[in-house]
């Protein structure tokens, strides 16, 4: 066994776990990026992950991984830069256990993120939401979770890992109706439920009839749905409302997408951007400000100024002060021009 192995092993126990205490989806994201670059150096090298040496992974190595992460496997430049901090993450503990590598070390360490394209977000229309709120068969079990569960995400903008984390005791329908959640970088918020939201959750709990800490959205086997399956529901609810909203055709929903309709239907009701990124348990008030880019509800109104010298135009306002109103303003005026050639 090469000086390799141990390391690894004590990053994810000792700096991961012990040290930073980071997430389990932290954790996860970064064991498969290890998996990932140990499955391509044993396919390029023929060595097995127990012979693997550090000077193996070199920064040509590091280079030609994250090249196949985007040729070969399609990632985006954002997954390629998420699998890159994990391999610096790693690099940065290394460097402290193994000074004879400083040099290779501080090469892959100098490997840069790649600038990624920031499209605008996409959401979902009030017809496209009532068409996806409609498509589950609430005559079946599977199909009231479901509408349940995508009328939560529509109406709180939690992210996917919050929703398939609620448990029963984490929905309160007394008095000032709330669920709280625990969201990303351990940050606890607490979110206000809507009336119909409230009707709907009230029935679904009374028929799960489940222990306080049971899922609230639980799976057909009893367990917590996982992301892939929230997706699938998402995927296949979607090609249903298809029928009853055209525009839904073509359009690839994410569950993420949900969360955005959340914070444009807030943006319309005239919510600032300040309480949308609390809403939405934002690290940063800027955050939000990429809904401002998405509506584009201010500059069609800016463009589009009302016509027929109308009251809220400054320039008609003006000019309406400026002419005669009464009979005898009307004989002065033209006097004074008759004057005046």
């Amino acid at each position: 066994m090469t000086a390799l192995a141990p390391t690894l092993q004590a990053y994810f126990t000792d700096r991961l776990i012990c040290q930073r205490r980071v997430s389990p989806h932290t954790i996860a994201s970064y064991r498969d990026a290890f998996r990932l670059l140990l499955v391509f150096v044993y396919e390029q090298t023929g060595t097995p992950p127990s012979r693997l040496v550090l000077g193996q992974l070199d920064a040509p190595m590091i280079g030609a991984f994250l090249e196949h992460l985007e040729r070969d496997r399609g990632n985006s430049a954002r997954t390629r830069n998420i699998r890159l901090a994990a391999v610096h993450s790693f690099f940065q503990f290394c460097a402290l256990r193994h000074p004879e590598h400083a040099a290779l070390i501080a090469r892959v360490l100098a490997i840069p993120p790649k600038r990624a394209d920031r499209p605008l977000v996409t959401f979902l229309t009030a017809p496209e939401v009532d068409a996806l709120l409609a498509a589950p068969d609430r005559s079946r079990w599977i199909g009231r979770r479901d509408h349940a569960l995508l009328l939560l995400a529509i109406q709180t903008g939690l992210r996917v890992s919050e929703l398939i984390g609620l448990r029963c005791c984490d929905v309160s329908l007394g008095r000032g109706p709330h669920l709280r959640c625990e969201g990303k970088g351990r940050k606890e918020r607490v979110t206000p439920l809507t009336s119909q939201t409230v009707a709907v959750l009230r029935a679904w709990l009374a028929e799960q009839h489940g222990d306080p800490t049971d899922p609230l959205f639980p799976a057909s086997h009893g367990g917590r749905l996982s992301r892939d399956a929230v997706e699938r529901l998402l995927t296949k609810h979607t090609k249903v409302a298809q029928r009853a909203c055209p525009t839904l055709k073509g359009r690839q929903l994410s569950p993420h997408t949900l969360r955005h309709t959340s914070a444009m239907r807030l943006l319309h009701a005239g919510v600032d951007t300040t309480v949308i990124a609390l809403w939405l348990g934002h690290e940063t008030t800027r955050t939000a400000d990429a809904y401002l880019h998405a509506d584009l509800t201010p500059a069609r109104v800016a463009t589009e100024p009302p016509t027929a010298c109308s009251p809220s135009w400054p320039a008609c306002d003006y000019a309406d002060s400026l002419t005669p109103s009464t009979p005898t303003e009307q004989r002065k005026a033209a006097a004074g021009n008759v004057r005046s050639a």
